[in-house]
């Protein structure tokens, strides 16, 4: 039999605001959240309040508690905490492929969505990208990856995917690493440029094809390199 839902108590209330003030940003990953006196008046709650609150979202991952420093943020949603905790837990090519099939809908959705601004945007990334490999510069390499895939995934304008694809790419950054240093190759180069031009004609058949080749061949590195660290 179904039962009344129960509305919900003080601290869940407290503890939502909290949940969305770190969602929203306005308390940032690595921050120190307001100390206590400041929050039990601007939540007017009392002290063991707001400290059960605290208790509460200290358990789900979203902040830490320091002894003598403070409270920090740690999490920007439960939603990473989760998919971080199931990666973590995951065989590394199954977590490869669902990162592959995020990039391309994503490809796939910027291709038609895009603003003539990201379109920009995701060209200069480009250069940024090609200049590190010209150089050879390996941190630069991995970084501008990374910037250049959020910036194809921002640009389909869908902001679970969005959501969904940082988390896991955050969870999954070694193995991200570990391959960005291999794909490096003339193959990969030509690879990005044809996603990201597809991306700006608005061709999302060609980039789809693109990110497809690219799933394509990050496999045939991971069945070589394995789980090998960089």
């Amino acid at each position: 039999m179904l039962q009344k839902t129960n509305r919900l108590t003080l601290v869940e209330q407290v503890a939502l605001q909290m949940e969305r003030q770190i969602e929203s940003g306005k308390w940032a990953v690595g921050t120190r959240i307001p100390a206590e006196p400041e929050l039990m008046v601007e939540l007017n709650v009392s002290r063991n309040t707001l400290r059960e609150a605290i208790r509460a979202l200290v358990h789900a991952g979203l902040l830490k508690t320091k002894q003598g420093d403070g409270t920090y943020v740690c999490s920007s949603s439960v939603l990473g905490v989760v998919l971080h905790k199931r990666i973590m837990r995951s065989d590394t090519m199954q977590t490869l492929e669902v990162r592959h099939a995020l990039e391309r809908e994503g490809a796939h959705l910027a291709a038609q969505r895009r603003t003539d601004d990201e379109a920009r945007e995701l060209l200069l990334q480009l250069e940024r990208w090609e200049a590190a490999a010209a150089r050879g510069d390996m941190d630069g390499i991995v970084t501008e990856d990374i910037r250049l895939h959020q910036g194809i995934i921002a640009a389909s304008h869908n902001e679970i995917l969005i959501e969904l694809y940082n988390h896991i790419a955050d969870a999954s950054q070694d193995t991200i690493i570990s391959l960005t240093r291999y794909e490096i190759g003339a193959s990969f180069k030509e690879m990005h440029r044809h996603l990201v031009e597809a991306i700006v004609d608005q061709d999302a058949e060609r980039a789809v094809a693109a990110v497809h080749r690219h799933i394509a061949e990050s496999k045939a590195v991971f069945e070589v390199k394995g789980d090998e660290q960089p």
